[in-house]
């Protein structure tokens, strides 16, 4: 365990000791089991593997400066679970039973929690999956959850500095009456083509417009977007976008510190009037935009002054990061602390 270097995590697998399993069959779920094993044994015609019965959470557990371990917004990664799983009619997962399921994977793993002021967090992953055999086009009769978990560096490599983003047109990520809205693996797949050609092309990622007009200013990537003009935060509504629980509790936030709220249509247009944008969500918490290049039309939208985050920005990063780690009062209920 010593030979962790917790400064320089990438975001990526990291094998530790437990995973925790719980199997639905004949109407309703069993106990929940622990193991060591990285491996799933299924059914080759299981429907995960045929039809996408597939949805996943991710979330995170910080270190506080007063050594108590936090889990940010729980219940309301349980909640959105529930809604992917009757999304693409899968059994769902009680969020009793899924907040056993993770308390018991985070327990289990403690050692890897990263220590605090490392600029680290375990990265918890819920999954559920159809394990029963269909051949057909239809609902299997039988799931695995699961949870495991792993130490994490930040999502961008850049960490909490201003990022570069491409416009695309090409691709859609997801169709407005699809499956944008919740978090299944489809989307992440028809997002793959479109981030790796960003990537290549120099930048963090890539922002997508909506499916239908292309107007509109849909998900940045991996994560909500949002921007910040007029002492207003700005986030676009979209019956694509997957509604980031980092995001809710930003507007929250937002208002708090006396800014407006909008959720709304935000036109591509717009990006000329922000003076702050970024990309925001549990992997990343708030990544601050530097520059968004259009691929069709050259143009380029710059922010950040002298190359440094805005100060909004910056000040709602701050008051979410010191209340994930008990720096800041938890005045909302947003913390489950690991006993």
């Amino acid at each position: 365990m010593n030979t962790i270097d917790w400064k320089n995590l990438p975001f990526g697998y990291f094998k530790t000791d437990y995973n925790v399993r719980c199997y639905y069959k004949d109407g309703k779920w069993g106990e929940p089991e622990v193991t060591d094993s990285e491996n799933i044994t299924m059914h080759m015609a299981a429907t995960c593997l045929h039809y996408g019965q597939e949805a996943f959470e991710g979330m995170k557990a910080f270190t506080g400066k007063d050594g108590k371990i936090r889990i940010f917004r729980l219940e309301e990664n349980a909640k959105r679970m529930i809604k992917s799983a009757k999304g693409v009619m899968m059994a769902e997962v009680p969020v009793e039973l899924f907040s056993e399921v993770v308390l018991k994977a985070v327990k289990l793993n403690l050692k890897y929690v990263p220590p605090y002021g490392e600029g680290a967090s375990l990265y918890i992953r819920p999954l559920l999956i159809g394990t029963g055999a269909q051949v057909g086009v239809k609902a299997a009769k039988e799931y695995l959850f699961m949870v495991f978990v792993g130490p994490v560096g930040p999502y961008f490599k850049e960490g909490f500095n201003p990022v570069k983003m491409q416009i695309v047109r090409d691709y859609d990520r997801a169709a407005p009456l699809g499956t944008g809205h919740i978090k299944v693996g489809g989307n992440y797949a028809a997002s793959l083509r479109a981030g790796e050609r960003a990537h290549a092309d120099g930048f963090a990622s890539c922002i997508f417009l909506d499916a239908k007009e292309k107007k509109y200013i849909d998900e940045a990537g991996p994560a909500n977007f949002f921007g910040i003009k007029n002492n207003t935060y700005i986030t676009p509504d979209s019956s694509s976008i997957l509604p980031s629980i980092t995001n809710m509790s930003l507007r929250v936030l937002a208002a708090e510190m006396g800014l407006k709220v909008e959720k709304r249509q935000v036109p591509v247009e717009e990006l000329e009037e922000f003076e702050e944008v970024g990309a925001c969500g549990t992997a990343a918490v708030i990544s601050p935009i530097c520059m968004i290049h259009d691929r069709d039309t050259g143009k380029q939208y710059k922010y950040c002054k002298n190359g440094q985050p805005g100060t909004i920005s910056q000040k709602l990063y701050n008051k979410l990061k010191g209340i994930q780690e008990g720096l800041e009062p938890d005045t909302h209920g947003w913390i489950t602390i690991v006993e």
